[in-house]
C-alpha cells in the first residue's frame, strides 16, 4: 500500500483529535514505527488494522470514521491540492462525477505508484447515478461517500447519497441530483484570472 494513503489516515487523526489520539492509535494497532511516510510502500495488512484501532479508539463505527476521512480529504486546509485537483473535473458537480473515472489515470501521471480506487459510474435516470469503488481495502465506498458529500458542499449542490452495500463488482453507491443551485460554490480559480463562483456555501 503506497504510504500517501495511509498518511492520508494519520493526517486526519492528527488534524481533527490531535497527536495523543495518534499516538493512542498507534499503540492500539502494534504499529512498529511513529507513523507513514508518504513515498513509502508499506503492507496492505497495516491499514484495515489502523483503521479498526482508530475506530476503537474513537468509540465509533469503522464506517463513520471512513466517511469523515472522505470529507476531511477535500475540506481541510491541509489539503487543497487534493481539492483543486477534483475541481478541475469540471464547472458543475454533474462534471465532476463525470471526471470521477478518469481521475486515476491523472493522478498516476504525477505518482506512478499510487493506485487509486477503480470507479464507474452508471446513470440509471435523470440526475440518479450508482457508483461503483473497487479497492485493496474494505471500506472505501464509505470514504468516497464522505468525498462526494464535501464536493456537493464545494459546489453549492444538494445531492442525497447513500451507501448501498458490497456486490461482486465493488461497493455502490447511490447519488441523486437534486439541486445544482442550492447554495453558492466555494471560490475556486482554474487559472489565474479564471474563477468560478467566489463566495463560501456551508451546506
Amino acid at each position: 500500500m503506497h504510504g500517501l494513503i495511509n498518511r492520508a489516515l494519520q493526517g486526519f487523526v492528527t488534524d481533527t483529535f490531535g497527536q495523543d489520539i495518534w499516538a493512542r492509535i498507534r499503540q492500539e494497532a502494534a504499529l512498529p514505527f511513529d507513523g507513514f511516510e508518504p513515498m513509502l510502500t508499506y503492507d496492505v495488512a497495516w491499514t484495515p488494522r489502523v483503521i479498526d484501532a482508530a475506530a476503537r479508539v474513537l468509540d465509533r463505527p469503522v464506517a463513520a470514521v471512513l466517511e469523515d476521512l472522505g470529507t476531511h480529504l477535500v475540506s481541510h486546509p491541509n489539503l487543497e491540492a487534493l481539492r483543486r485537483l477534483l475541481r478541475f473535473g469540471g464547472v458543475s458537480y454533474r462534471d465532476f462525477l463525470d471526471s470521477l473515472e478518469d481521475l486515476p489515470g491523472r493522478v498516476q501521471m504525477a505518482l506512478p505508484d499510487l493506485n487509486l480506487p477503480d470507479v464507474t459510474l452508471e446513470e440509471h435516470a435523470l440526475g440518479e447515478f450508482h457508483l461503483t469503488c473497487r479497492f485493496k481495502v474494505a471500506g472505501i465506498g464509505h470514504v468516497m461517500l464522505g468525498l462526494l458529500r464535501a464536493m456537493a458542499d464545494d459546489y453549492g449542490t444538494l445531492v442525497l447519497l447513500e451507501h448501498l452495500g458490497t456486490t461482486e463488482r465493488g461497493e455502490l453507491l447511490s447519488i441523486r441530483l437534486i439541486d445544482d443551485a442550492h447554495g453558492v460554490a466555494r471560490r475556486f480559480e482554474l487559472a489565474p484570472g479564471v474563477r468560478q463562483q467566489s463566495s463560501v456555501f456551508l451546506g
